[in-house]
């Protein structure tokens, strides 16, 4: 996927250049030109390995220098796009924020995003694309359907638990929410909160990656510090999910004893 439209995109000598936001109609904006980038014509595209995120990241952190607000609204739009049509990727979008804005902005950033394009995905869902989601995934839909039956009273955990650990992809979960009845507040906040640690590490890696300059600032005590926050975050998940499934077996297990209990009284 492309970020510009045929004509010269960023670093035009031509004075204001059209570049379009992804999206339906690709909407087309004009961005001044920046005599950082040099007369050379570049084009924005969607990254799809680390060597084309790396070289995206230097072409939008020079063109950041001069307009911020550009970049931002760029990204922004980008980002929303991605999540609001299931479209996979924004993993590197997550590290590219990392690189752009740093650790903490971009995790904030991220977070937002994510949830409000994983919202807009729900309501894009709700009024157009229940009966094709049925229809290309009814034993997905089944399968999900009776895990939110038989965890309805606790439906909030179980949502952050399927973000946290992801069994089912999240596009899925954000095409099928409706769907589901899954109420949208519930919605909304679990991916805020459930996608805190993916995007954190997202997030880091990127934020890593655009300041190593040399394979010795590998090992500097703040690459260090970072790669250790990375990793204690890494646990969360998998933590979370074995103290409330423990909770939740000893309810069972008390549960269990009661109905026996019953019977030898009865």
């Amino acid at each position: 996927s492309c970020w510009s439209t045929s004509a010269p995109p960023i670093g035009s000598p031509l004075g204001d250049v059209p570049v379009a936001f992804p999206g339906p109609g690709l909407t087309p904006i004009c961005i001044p030109p920046s005599p950082r980038c040099g007369p050379r014509s570049r084009s924005l595209w969607f990254p799809s390995d680390l060597a084309e995120l790396r070289e995206l990241s230097e072409v939008l952190r020079e063109y950041r220098k001069e307009h911020q607000v550009y970049v931002f609204l760029l990204f922004c739009s980008a980002y929303l796009y991605k999540q609001s049509f299931a479209i996979p990727g924004s993993s590197f979008l997550n590290v590219l924020a990392g690189a752009l804005f740093g650790p903490w902005l971009g995790l904030l950033l991220c977070c937002v995003l994510t949830s409000v394009g994983a919202t807009g995905c729900y309501l894009l869902s709700s009024v157009f694309g229940k009966q094709l989601v049925v229809f290309y995934f009814p034993d997905k839909v089944a399968l999900l359907q009776k895990k939110v039956e038989e965890n309805r009273n606790g439906l909030f955990f179980f949502l952050l638990f399927l973000r946290l650990f992801p069994m089912t992809p999240n596009w899925f979960l954000n095409l099928s929410a409706p769907i589901l009845n899954i109420p949208i507040v519930q919605f909304f906040f679990s991916v805020l909160i459930g996608l805190i640690p993916y995007n954190f590490i997202c997030v880091q890696t990127g934020s890593i990656l655009s300041t190593l300059t040399s394979l010795d600032a590998l090992f500097s005590w703040e690459t260090a510090f970072k790669l250790l926050a990375i990793a204690l975050v890494a646990l969360v998940p998998g933590t979370l999910i074995k103290k409330f499934s423990q909770k939740d077996l000893r309810l069972k297990e008390t549960s269990n004893t009661h109905s026996l209990n019953s019977r030898k009284v009865t």
